[in-house]
């Protein structure tokens, strides 16, 4: 089993590296955009859990380490084993967001 974690500073957070990114599109040509939100995101291989395990088994992790939820929320995927190695769409199996 695979998870997906994905942390971005809450949105009453400034971010002050999105904005930089967002003014950088905008130099380069890439006029609309309006909002960029700069993250970090981590891939986990959680070995032969079970998904309901798995996700609460990576909350813990983001509560405890991967995310400083005072500033910063999160978004887990658990990801299917067939699922996990694939690219592209959105490959989730559950989805949880705090």
């Amino acid at each position: 089993m695979r998870a997906r974690v994905t942390v971005y500073p809450r949105r009453e957070i400034l971010d002050p590296q999105g904005k930089a990114i967002r003014a950088a599109l905008e130099r380069s040509g890439f006029e609309g955009v309006r909002e960029v939100r700069a993250g970090k995101s981590f891939e986990l291989d959680l070995g032969q859990v079970d998904a309901a395990g798995a996700a609460v088994r990576v909350a813990a992790m983001c509560e405890q380490l991967l995310a400083n939820t005072i500033v910063e929320e999160y978004e887990i995927e658990v990801l299917s084993g067939a699922q996990a190695g694939a690219t592209g769409g959105s490959a989730a199996e559950g989805r949880q967001v705090r």
